[in-house]
């Protein structure tokens, strides 16, 4: 369960599955849900919100993210996505703008778990943003 235990993964996992019920997705149909562990070991969730101007659509990743750093953090250790994309044949990972949104706040060996159902899959986040973008070194 990477570095962060099998009591924390089951409480971030819980928090995700919660947040992807109130997933405002009337366009897409597709529901994710997100948590993340911050630096004050506290976890936060997020839900995708979908906007009918597709371009204002707000990714699971960053609401929890961003729902976090307003709530104090400075940091985020570990990410879990949960999402409703059964049946495809590719992973469903976070999208670039996620990516970038949690390189500014995580770490390289920041693990990101991906769930399906009962599937997971464990990511760096190195690995899923190779040479990340940054101004500043965290």
């Amino acid at each position: 369960m990477s570095e962060i235990g099998r009591n924390t993964y089951e409480a971030l996992l819980n928090a995700a599955r919660n947040a992807q019920w109130h997933a405002y997705a009337p366009y897409s149909h597709l529901s994710f849900g997100a948590a993340v562990l911050t630096d004050r070991e506290e976890i936060v969730a997020g839900c995708n919100v979908e906007n009918a101007s597709y371009g204002l659509t707000i990714c699971a990743e960053r609401t929890a993210i961003s729902a976090a750093v307003a709530a104090g953090a400075t940091r985020i250790l570990a990410m879990v996505l949960v999402h409703s994309v059964h049946g495809s044949q590719h992973d469903v990972t976070p999208c670039g703008a996620c990516r970038q949104v949690l390189a500014e706040f995580a770490t390289a060996d920041t693990s990101v778990i991906v769930v399906t159902g009962e599937e997971q899959r464990i990511y760096r986040l190195d690995t899923l943003l190779p040479h990340a973008f940054r101004l500043a070194d965290r």
